[in-house]
């Protein structure tokens, strides 16, 4: 549920904190989209492909903080419609 400071139709998602199993965090979509542009410019900026690698990896996990869920079940919408 968004607060009253949020709009209704954002993308938030609820996690619990790490070691607090009663409390959570919401995350926003704006958040993510901010993180994830942030990323995107050191991807492009380093030289080295282990870095690269591993800034990818981090966008990858931190891109499925809101979207993973939804994007696979659009996927698997999408391949069923397509059969």
């Amino acid at each position: 549920m968004p607060s009253q400071n949020e709009p209704a139709d954002d993308r938030n998602s609820l996690l619990p904190l790490e070691g607090e199993s009663d409390e959570y965090e919401v995350i926003t979509s704006e958040e993510v989209d901010r993180v994830l542009d942030a990323l995107d410019a050191l991807i492009e900026s380093v030289n080295s492909d282990n870095i690269r690698v591993a800034l990818e990896e981090a966008a990858d996990s931190v891109y499925s903080l809101i979207y993973g869920e939804d994007d696979e079940s659009c996927e698997e919408d999408d391949q069923s419609e397509a059969a």
